[in-house]
């Protein structure tokens, strides 16, 4: 049946064009207003209106050749052998491998090529890039792909995106310049291309955070047996000179054997450096970057005096089963008069989004329901056929809802048992929905500073020492637990002595990272607070407004890199002044009505009706 969609031919072209490229002949092509990516056997791409505008289709078109190379190149199993365990480490990993793929898809389609610049520079657009002034306010990840899609095409970048390359070019070509020249022969083989990945990723300063190197446990079980056997033979002169003979026979094996543990081990045993200082062949001999790897990656001037004592604990073991019981039935005696207002707001949330879920159509099909909206213009021309429609699910499946709760001293009282309704709520309603929640915490371990700040007194006191105080950020629920296995877990809130110091801008990053770890398309992350920043001992040795800083910091740049989406909700004071979407709220029936009402604007996949619900929510405050 023809479409009345002048978009219609353009986007079953580009969906036809992009199997092909692809290689998957079965692979489902939609147009979303969520972010591009592939799920399974389902790629999304960017929005194409009836207007069908040139930026539109450009896009649209960069996009979809991306991600078709990406699955025509990339093998998931090779890449995940090789992925390194730190949070940078693995960010600068998957950019590498990104440009590989577009860069070996160009060299048999260069048109693709152009399609994908153009999508490149609409991102770095969107981001700013162009306005940067810099290094540290590009992510050295994003820089380190321009640079190695440059070395291995050849080819100049949009401008946004060269401004970021060119920033960073000295820094990268001076610490990981040897690596960028082998390129070009590791492209066509992932697994030679991701151990060059991570060469290039410890000059660059990050090889803590490789983790254990794949391809030598095999060898490392072999070394410990001979050593083993060795000590087991006790007084046998004659294997160890045996063993002697045959390592001066053979002195370039030998060698290479010893370059290869140290490649392996140079990252975690630093006191080895020493040993094998005069092995001019080693790399990683080489003295440490210049810039070594700030605390934070939104602000490199944000300072810590020390980390040693920083804990990420979970609920449960700061409180054993039978507390936590207890904690929890204290906590539910808090809110039994709230208990039917809270369930008439689940059931509400839960009846939104399985609406949202259930109520997205094809349209102009040959069978299915009929399409009344469409029966007009049958009635104005009989000879127009009837159109039909068939529901579908949405994708709002594919997402992940993390909820950040203040655990600080000004919480305490009514406004946690408020916040621990709230996440009781959304925790319960949205795994009904096949939607997984994480649940976090934060505070720290002492007031007025713990032990960070005894080590500073006693280290002379310098100046300007960066936060001073002891961490303690707290996961209540993992996202993959059961609500049914950690519901006690919220009754920690409850627990005397647990609400301390808020230090918001740590912990924002933190749960920014555990939730870019996560598989899903669509990450949210809601923040639960009563205000800025506090902490005493931090403060009355910094800035006045050291903690507000970086809290700006971090959000500027959750909000710039644009995987997460960002919503706050303001107990009692006004937070709009740090978060874009926010809502200040007094008590908790208003608190949970907000929070069902944005949350559910969310999972609208229509932009304007979300930005006309989170409007109206940010004129309740107050």
């Amino acid at each position: 049946m023809k479409s009345d969609n002048p978009a219609d031919p353009f986007k079953k072209a580009l969906t036809e064009a992009t199997r092909a490229l692809s290689g998957e002949s079965e692979l489902n092509v939609t147009f979303s207003a969520d972010p591009a990516g592939v799920t399974g056997d389902t790629m999304r791409l960017p929005l194409v209106s009836r207007r069908m505008s040139r930026d539109e289709v450009l896009l649209a078109r960069g996009t979809a050749d991306a991600l078709a190379m990406r699955m025509r190149h990339h093998d998931p199993a090779t890449h995940a052998r090789y992925a390194p365990a730190g949070p940078m480490a693995r960010e600068i990993y998957e950019a590498l491998e990104t440009a590989r793929c577009e860069a070996l898809g160009a060299r048999d389609m260069p048109g693709a090529l152009s399609n994908i610049d153009v999508r490149i520079g609409a991102d770095a657009d969107k981001k700013g890039y162009s306005q940067i002034r810099s290094p540290a306010d590009a992510p050295l990840s994003v820089a380190a792909g321009y640079v190695l899609r440059q070395a291995a095409t050849g080819r100049a970048l949009p401008p946004g995106a060269q401004h970021v390359a060119d920033l960073w070019r000295p820094f990268i070509e001076e610490q990981a310049g040897g690596a960028l020249a082998d390129v070009e022969a590791a492209l066509a083989d992932q697994a030679s291309f991701a151990r060059l990945a991570r060469r290039i990723i410890s000059d660059l300063g990050y090889g803590d955070q490789l983790g254990e190197d794949p391809d030598e446990p095999q060898e490392d079980d072999r070394d410990e047996s001979a050593d083993e056997k060795e000590e087991e033979s006790g007084d046998n002169q004659s294997r160890d000179q045996d063993d002697s003979d045959e390592a001066e026979a053979s002195p370039e094996r030998s060698q290479e054997q010893t370059r290869d543990e140290r490649q392996a081990q140079v990252s975690l045993e630093d006191d080895s450096e020493d040993e094998m200082s005069d092995e001019a062949e080693a790399p990683e001999a080489e003295s440490p970057p210049d810039l070594p790897p700030p605390v934070s990656e939104a602000s490199p001037d944000y300072k810590v005096f020390a980390q040693t004592w920083d804990e990420e604990i979970r609920a449960e073991d700061l409180a054993d089963p039978a507390e936590l019981e207890r904690l929890r039935a204290y906590l539910d005696k808090q809110l039994d008069p709230l208990r039917g207002a809270v369930s008439r707001l689940a059931n509400k949330l839960q009846r939104r989004l399985q609406a949202q879920q259930n109520r997205s159509w094809e349209f102009d099909k040959e069978e299915g329901v009929l399409d009344a909206g469409r029966l007009a213009r049958v009635v104005a021309n009989p000879t127009m056929p009837l159109s039909f429609k068939v529901e579908k699910d949405t994708e709002f499946r594919d997402t992940v809802v993390t909820l950040l709760i203040d655990n600080s001293g000004s919480m305490r009282g009514r406004p946690i048992s408020i916040a621990a309704i709230c996440a009781d709520v959304l925790a319960r309603t949205l795994e009904r929905c096949s939607v997984k929640v994480e649940i976090l915490g934060f505070t720290t371990r002492a007031w007025k500073g713990g032990q960070s700040r005894e080590a500073w007194l006693a280290g002379g006191r310098p100046a300007q020492p960066g936060r001073l105080n002891d961490l303690r950020h707290i996961i209540y629920k993992p996202a993959d637990a059961p609500w049914r296995r950690v519901r006690p877990n919220l009754g920690l809130m409850m627990k005397e002595g647990l609400l301390k110091e808020n230090i918001d801008g740590e912990a924002l990053e933190w749960a920014h990272r555990r939730l870019l770890k996560r598989p899903e398309a669509r990450k949210i992350l809601m923040v639960i607070s009563d205000g800025a920043p506090v902490d005493d001992s931090t403060l009355s040795v910094n800035p006045a407004n050291f903690l507000e800083r970086h809290l700006r910091d971090v959000i500027a740049m959750v909000e710039r890199k644009r995987a997460v989406e960002l919503l706050a909700i303001g107990i009692g004071h006004d937070v709009t002044r740090y978060y874009q979407r926010a809502v200040t709220i007094t008590d908790a029936e208003q608190l949970a009505g907000a929070i069902t009402e944005q949350l559910a604007a969310l999972f609208d996949t229509d932009p304007r009706k979300r930005a006309r619900v989170l409007g109206i929510g940010s004129q309740r405050r107050g």
